[in-house]
C-alpha cells in the first residue's frame, strides 16, 4: 500500500443524559444510554498517514505525546489496521481549538476524528453505525460524535449494537451552550479513571436504574422543545452524575466555588423568567444551555461571576467530516 493520509475534523458534545461508568471497560460498554449534543465552533481536525516509519507518531496542538496518549491512538489504529488489512504504522496530528482534558470533550472529539480519518486513510468506507462503534473504543463519549445535531447512544446489548445516532438534526431547536470556563488546566483525574470506579459508590446502581426514565424525559422535551422540562431534567442528571463521582472510592470532586456559585446563580435566572439550565461533564466547568435568543445576556451575566476565566459560546454543531 503506498502512503495515504485523511484529514477529519468533528465537534465535542455536551451530554445532557450522562455516561458514567462501564459495564464493559475494554469495549467501552456504557452502564446507560445517554442523550447529547454536538458544539458547533469548537472542533479538533486530525490528519492521519500511513507511512513507511517503524511507529506510531502522535503530535497534538505542535506538541509530541507519547506514553499513554499514544498508546490510546495506537490502539484505535490497530483496530482499522486490522479491519483494512494492513501493517503501515500511521504519522497522527490533531490540533483543537478549545482546552482539552478540562471537561469539555476533547477525547469524545479527538477519538471521533481519529475513528473518521484513519479509517478514511486506510481506505475503508465505514457507515455511521460502524464509525460510532470505532470511536467508542477510543473514548466512549466519542461514539457520540460521530452522527449530526441531538444525539442519542444506546447502551445496546453488545459490542456490535452500542452506536450513536441522530435523534433531531442540527437546525431542529436553536439551544446554545455557553461553557463558563473556571478552569482550563488539564484535571488530575480523567474519565476512563472515573469510569472505572463508578460501580464503588452505592448510588451508581440507582442512578443506571433510573436511566430509561430520564433519557425518555430528556428526548421527549428535545423533540417537542419543552426548555423548562429540559432544563430540570439536565441539571438532575448531572447532579447525580457529580453525587457518583462524590461517594466514588476514592471520591472525585471536580466542583470549585465558582462551579456552585453558578449553579445557584443558573436557578435563579430561571425562576426569573430566562431559559437557562446547567449540566456539568467531569470538569469544573459548567455548560449553562439556553434558548439560542438568550445567549448573548446568558454570555454576559456568566462573565460578571467572579471565578469565571472566560465563556466559550457554542450552537448545535453537525455531524463528524472529512475535510
Amino acid at each position: 500500500m503506498s502512503t495515504s493520509s485523511a484529514t477529519a475534523q468533528s465537534h465535542p458534545n455536551i451530554a445532557f443524559i450522562k455516561y458514567w461508568g462501564n459495564r464493559d471497560n475494554t469495549y467501552r460498554l456504557p452502564s446507560n444510554s445517554s442523550i447529547s449534543m454536538n458544539l458547533d465552533g469548537l472542533f479538533t481536525r486530525t490528519t492521519v498517514s500511513f507511512t513507511a516509519s517503524k511507529k506510531d507518531s502522535l503530535i497534538i496542538n505542535s506538541t509530541e505525546v507519547t506514553g499513554k496518549g499514544l498508546d490510546r491512538v495506537s490502539y484505535i489504529l490497530d483496530l482499522v489496521r486490522k479491519m483494512a488489512n494492513i501493517n503501515e504504522r500511521a504519522d497522527v496530528t490533531s490540533e483543537n481549538n478549545f482546552p482539552a482534558g478540562a471537561g469539555i470533550a476533547s477525547s469524545a472529539a479527538a477519538f471521533a476524528a481519529l475513528a473518521l480519518a484513519s479509517s478514511r486513510a486506510a481506505g475503508l468506507t465505514l457507515s455511521e453505525a460502524q464509525l460510532s462503534v470505532l470511536a467508542r473504543r477510543g473514548s466512549g463519549s466519542a461514539s457520540r460524535s460521530i452522527p449530526a445535531g441531538f444525539v442519542e447512544w444506546q447502551m445496546g446489548k453488545s459490542e456490535e449494537d452500542s452506536f450513536a445516532f441522530s435523534i433531531a438534526p442540527v437546525d431542529h431547536w436553536n439551544l446554545v451552550d455557553c461553557v463558563a470556563i473556571v478552569n482550563s488546566s488539564h484535571k488530575k483525574t480523567g474519565s476512563t479513571e472515573g469510569h472505572a470506579i463508578a460501580g464503588t459508590s452505592p448510588l451508581q446502581n440507582a442512578r443506571v436504574a433510573d436511566a430509561p426514565r430520564r433519557i425518555e424525559i430528556c428526548r421527549n422535551a428535545i423533540l417537542k422543545k419543552d426548555f423548562e422540562a429540559f432544563a430540570n431534567i439536565i441539571e438532575h442528571d448531572s447532579d447525580m452524575m457529580h453525587a457518583v463521582m462524590m461517594t466514588s472510592n476514592p471520591p472525585l470532586m471536580y466542583w470549585q466555588s465558582a462551579t456552585v456559585e453558578i449553579f445557584h446563580q443558573v436557578r435563579e435566572w430561571r425562576a426569573g423568567g430566562l431559559p437557562v439550565g446547567y449540566t456539568v461533564d467531569a470538569g469544573a466547568n459548567v455548560h449553562v444551555i439556553c434558548l439560542g435568543d438568550y445567549a448573548k445576556e446568558v454570555e454576559k451575566r456568566l462573565r460578571e461571576i467572579p471565578g469565571v476565566s472566560d465563556v466559550l459560546v457554542a450552537g448545535v454543531g453537525g455531524a463528524a467530516k472529512i475535510v
